[in-house]
């Protein structure tokens, strides 16, 4: 089964652009360091504008975060990339025939609500910042240098 990593490349774009120095960085710089294609991080791109968190002006290599990234929480990039699709999923493929098959998927339900609540109540407390600090604090304990724009 394939799970999305849509916020962990959105997160990644963001922290990019916040980290880069030059002052254009396109979607091929980009695409290189997640090691995906320009029109996914594009596509990611064009969702973070839609949702206030990035400014970007097609065929300008010049995108920008909207605000500090103090100010722009976990759950704010999430729900621009996932659009409220939620954490975990049912099985709908179930034998409908099966009361277990069939009724788990209730008993589920109401559990996996709880944890998306939490989660997001979490994701919310999150900030940008705080993932980029983890970040070069993790640079410096593998006594690494940040990279800029290189794409490494």
């Amino acid at each position: 089964m394939k799970y999305s990593t849509r916020l962990a490349d959105a997160a990644h774009v963001m922290l990019f652009i916040h980290n880069a120095k030059a002052p254009a960085i396109s979607s091929a710089e980009i695409a290189k360091s997640i090691c995906t294609n320009p029109a996914y991080v594009r596509q990611l791109m064009a969702k973070l504008k839609a949702a206030g968190l990035l400014l970007s002006t097609r065929g300008a290599a010049h995108p920008q975060l909207t605000r500090d990234p103090a100010d722009i929480s976990l759950l704010d990039v999430y729900n621009a990339v996932e659009g409220g699709k939620p954490l975990l999923h049912l099985d709908t493929h179930v034998n409908p025939e099966c009361n277990v098959g069939v009724y788990i998927q209730y008993a589920l339900d109401a559990h996996y609500a709880d944890v998306q609540k939490a989660a997001e109540a979490r994701m919310a407390k999150i900030t940008l910042a705080d993932i980029y600090g983890t970040f070069l604090d993790l640079c410096e304990k593998a006594q690494v240098t940040p990279p800029c724009q290189s794409g490494t």
